[in-house]
């Protein structure tokens, strides 16, 4: 009689093919649940200019490096998630001005300009704008390709407005 060990192993039968689900929709589990974030880059009276969808649970940083490349800008202000040594040193060889204050944990405080720093709610202002379309503050789209389409149009009539 001849016995099959694979019948008789623990966990789940083996994979075959891709394997299909969420990890290329930008949908990932945070404290909040399932969540999705939206990494913006804005113009300097806070219209949309350009975005990434990453997973909740993924760091800010994660990002950021396709999002800046090709980058023409004076500055960026960005908050403290962004406070990395790298991104100040891309940012300044590219001509960039980083306005990011420093974390409270860092050893060495970066210096940035408070006064400029403080236009930041632009950007905050272009989320609030965002989520007042339901299907954006609630995630609706399943694909993370139909949820960025919604969130360009949604900054188109925001723009046009």
């Amino acid at each position: 009689m001849r016995h099959d060990r694979r019948q008789h192993r623990q966990g789940s039968p083996p994979r075959t093919g891709r394997k299909r689900g969420t990890q290329s929709q930008a949908i990932g589990r945070s404290r909040g649940g399932i969540t999705t974030k939206i990494m913006a880059l804005a113009d300097a009276v806070g219209n949309l200019t350009d975005f990434r969808l990453l997973p909740g649970q993924a760091h800010d940083l994660r990002g950021t490096g396709a999002l800046i490349d090709g980058l023409t800008c004076g500055q960026l202000l960005a908050d403290r998630a962004f406070d990395a040594d790298w991104l100040r040193e891309a940012l300044t060889g590219a001509g960039i001005e980083p306005v990011i204050p420093p974390k409270s944990n860092r050893r060495f405080p970066a210096e940035f300009d408070r006064e400029t720093c403080k236009w930041r709610h632009l950007i905050e202002n272009l989320f609030g704008r965002l989520k007042e379309y339901r299907g954006i503050a609630m995630r609706c789209c399943k694909t993370d390709e139909s949820f960025s389409a919604f969130i360009a149009l949604a900054a188109t009539v925001i723009r046009l407005r």
